[in-house]
């Protein structure tokens, strides 16, 4: 199970916001090559970066910063935030991304998406943003009329095999993790990342007795930025035995 700080860009600076709303946000650093490196030292081998103000407008804005933070840091980058073009995903793949997740074009372009991840395989995953059950796109600002199942269904048929899972209402709560709907998502045979709430190394704990259900990993954001949550715990924990994970 991976576990992947998460570095939520907006306006150059790292911060969180609470159930994806904008103008309720939290600033934790003005260096986000800063705070990457500092995850790495703790380690971390990758970091989940989300560039929000390309989120909210359709293109990223801050990918000559994701490039300082591969170049400077040398840590693996999964990135996201308006990433919804051939055009634009090349780009991201030439500053060092590693890997891409594509949001909103998974609802709006399965094409584009099918045409990636057989393009760069093992390099692309959909990200499945949910809200009340329903997909939610465009930098969470519109909920579509399509259940976050239905959608890891049809994009598993067209070849789609993992997902970034996020629980809008749980994000950057310290809520806990949607156990229900991570095991939803999971009955369909994907392999699951889960996003939002994480709030104490318990809940790390009962996520990883999914992971011989197919989970994937876990984005860890506000509870690492508080010290709710030590990062060197929960890699202990993620790289256990299943046997010792509740101890």
């Amino acid at each position: 199970m991976l576990i992947l700080p998460a570095i939520d860009i907006l306006e150059g600076q790292c911060v969180r916001l609470e159930q994806g709303d904008f103008d309720r946000k939290t600033v934790f650093s003005k260096d986000p090559i800063e705070i990457a490196a500092a995850w790495k030292d703790a380690g971390a081998t990758f970091v989940h970066v989300v560039d929000l103000d390309g989120a909210r407008s359709g293109r990223p804005r801050n990918l000559a910063l994701v490039s300082k933070i591969v170049s400077k840091t040398g840590i693996r980058v999964q990135m996201g935030g308006g990433i919804r073009s051939r055009e634009v995903l090349e780009e991201a793949f030439s500053v060092g991304v590693d890997r891409v997740v594509l949001g909103t074009a998974a609802l709006s372009s399965p094409a584009f998406v099918v045409d990636a991840a057989r393009d760069f395989p093992g390099r692309i995953v959909a990200g499945v943003d949910v809200r009340k059950g329903l997909v939610a796109v465009e930098g969470w600002t519109r909920t579509a009329a399509k259940p976050a199942i239905e959608l890891v269904r049809e994009m598993k048929d067209l070849g789609i095999e993992e997902f970034v899972y996020t629980d809008v209402k749980r994000d950057g709560m310290l809520a806990g993790p949607d156990l229900d709907g991570v095991r939803n998502l999971l009955s369909t045979g994907a392999r699951v990342i889960v996003s939002g709430g994480v709030s104490s190394i318990d809940d790390i704990k009962r996520l990883k007795l999914l992971e011989k259900e197919g989970l994937a990993g876990v984005i860890i954001g506000r509870a690492l930025y508080t010290g709710r949550v030590s990062l060197e715990e929960a890699l202990r924990i993620a790289k256990s035995r299943e046997s010792e994970t509740l101890r």
